[in-house]
């Protein structure tokens, strides 16, 4: 169906494409892999039409075509559904799902007809009793996917581009997206499948094609015949231990940093209490929409708690106050980076001194010559790339947009680090350095407490786990006396230990 060779993309003075070749058939899911900044953002624009190669050729259903605009690769019959989700919160489903290509006639909206051609997509999508009429941005984000991906389905598409479609999906949603993919492939639409969850790859995939640095190190490897160590050599060049960096026991003596002591939210969460010591990681394990995010911004004071404390070494904070929990020494990176994290247009030295303004000012001004050399010291030091202080931090990949939160936070300096799914959209390689940096603080002496929606992720990192759901904390014990078993086992019973 699709045919790629030899594709290159130069933007200034980067190589992002040098040279891929890509084959799918019809009817199949084809994964493409690769470290995060490999040039699969870069592939999926060209793809769907969004960026035009510099060289190489691309073959339809035989033939060589050009598509010069995102239209024309939708006429064509390719359509991409982006990581960062694209839909638009104040409309309805069936408007989100024809944007762009309205029933419409003399200006005028066919609302029935609109509303009756949604449903049917729906159905098919196995989602008919989603009302066409409901305001998308009341949905969850799963059900914002299933309109994204009804979207690509109501015109005459053969072919369909997911970029990390299951990053903001628990585990019962990310079931439920693999059981559309193949009633899709079922009915002869072809999946390009972009993912860094190499078991999730097992389940769905059919062939895997690889990037690396831009350049194909591998295409049409078929996923039973493909050991993981071979896949995870190819996309980064070298072999990575799939293993947690190894815990250190916490010091009996540790002084409690963080003291959350009966902390309520009202709507979201009834009265909290834990604690964290210098030194410890703790993790929240729990599925999307549990409320561990609320939780910790409600520590940060992003939320202005109904009642009880924060204390932070001894010191209780303000409630609702997010430059009082700062100046204690509180720094959160958020789970959606780009949209609560980052300045995207700034460069990255202005996003890694953005909590520390005040230290680099003189009279008034800011001395930007010292705050890149800050920024640039931190660099180094996580070995962010591209390694230009001065490079604006939307250009930059997931991963290395993850790095530049926490070099923020280390020029700053912090007792306590919050941490909301810190690998999401992070490859195998980025994830590897992430989890070595998280536990090189902890045993610096920092208060860390990490969210992630992969149970294994919080098992394998954190000293102690809380098990929460629905804003109720369910069990609290060390994370090598339960399983991913024992924790999804007490979810669905939804009752405490």
């Amino acid at each position: 169906m699709l045919r790629v060779r030899g594709l290159s993309k130069r933007f200034a003075a980067v190589q992002a494409l040098k040279g891929v070749d890509l084959d799918v058939r019809a009817g199949e899911v084809h994964c493409v892999m690769g470290q995060n900044g490999a040039g699969k953002s870069t592939l999926i624009k060209t793809l769907s039409g969004v960026h035009q190669p510099d060289e190489g050729e691309i073959f339809w259903e035989g033939g060589k075509v050009e598509l010069h605009s995102p239209t024309a690769a939708l006429d064509l019959g390719i359509a991409t559904m982006y990581q960062e989700l694209d839909v638009v919160d104040g409309l309805t489903v069936a408007e989100n799902i024809f944007l762009g290509h309205e029933r419409a006639s003399r200006g005028v909206l066919h609302v029935k007809k609109t509303n009756a051609t949604a449903r049917a997509l729906l159905q098919r999508l196995g989602h008919g009793g989603l009302s066409p009429s409901r305001e998308v941005g009341s949905l969850s984000a799963a059900n914002k996917q299933i309109v994204s991906m009804a979207r690509a389905l109501s015109r005459d598409t053969k072919l369909i581009i997911m970029d990390e479609p299951s990053a903001i999906l628990d585990a019962g949603e990310v079931e439920n997206l693999f059981r559309v993919v193949r009633e899709l492939t079922a009915q002869g639409i072809a999946v390009v499948y972009i993912s860094h969850r190499l078991e999730e790859i097992r389940q769905i995939g059919d062939r895997i094609s690889v990037i690396k640095d831009g350049q194909s190190t591998a295409s049409g490897l078929h996923v039973t015949d493909t050991p993981k160590a071979e896949l995870i050599r190819l996309m980064t060049g070298r072999e990575v231990a799939n293993v947690f960096p190894e815990r250190t026991p916490v010091a009996a003596d540790a002084p409690v940093v963080l003291d959350v002591d009966g902390v309520e939210l009202a709507g979201h969460f009834e009265k909290l209490s834990f604690t964290v010591r210098a030194g410890e990681i703790l993790g929240f394990a729990g599925l999307v929409g549990s409320q561990r995010s609320e939780i910790i911004e409600t520590i940060y004071g992003a939320r202005k708690a109904t009642s009880g404390r924060v204390s932070v070494n001894g010191k209780r904070l303000a409630a609702g106050s997010v430059s009082a929990a700062v100046d204690a020494g509180i720094g959160l990176s958020p789970e959606e980076r780009k949209s609560q994290g980052l300045i995207l247009e700034e460069p990255i030295y202005k996003n890694v001194t953005l909590s520390t303004f005040a230290r680099f000012a003189r009279t008034g001004l800011l001395d930007e010559a010292a705050e890149r050399r800050a920024a640039r010291e931190q660099i180094d030091a996580l070995e962010l790339r591209p390694a230009d202080p001065d490079r604006p931090a939307r250009t930059l990949s997931g991963g290395n947009q993850q790095k530049i939160l926490l070099a923020r936070w280390l020029v700053h300096g912090t007792s306590v680090l919050l941490l909301d799914e810190p690998t999401r959209g992070v490859d195998v390689g980025a994830r590897a350095e992430i989890y070595a940096l998280i536990r090189r603080l902890a045993d610096s002496g920092t208060a860390i407490i990490v969210i992630s929606s992969e149970i294994e992720e919080v098992l394998g990192l954190a000293d102690n786990v809380l098990v929460v759901d629905d804003g109720n904390v369910l069990t609290q014990t060390e994370a090598t006396d339960i399983d991913e078993h024992g924790v999804l086992d007490l979810i669905m019973k939804g009752s405490a230990a």
